[in-house]
C-alpha cells in the first residue's frame, strides 16, 4: 500500500516538474519527491506488510 502511495506522489511531482507549475513551498516538487521517497523506504523496510489485528492469532 506505501508503494502505490509513493508512486501516486511521485509521479504528481513529476507532474508539476514537467509543467512547470508553480506551487506552494509546502507542495514544491522537491517535497513531493522526498514524500515519495520516503514512503518507498518505508515500503522497503517493511512497514504496513501483514499487519493483523492483536489477539487474532492463528486459531487452535
Amino acid at each position: 500500500m506505501l508503494a502505490i502511495a509513493a508512486a501516486v506522489v511521485l509521479f504528481i511531482a513529476f507532474i508539476l516538474n514537467a509543467t512547470k507549475t508553480s506551487t506552494d513551498v509546502v507542495f514544491g516538487t522537491t517535497s513531493l519527491t522526498l514524500v515519495g521517497l520516503t514512503l518507498i523506504a518505508l515500503h522497503l523496510a517493511g512497514v504496513g506488510a501483514g499487519w493483523q489485528a492483536r489477539g487474532r492469532g492463528r486459531r487452535r
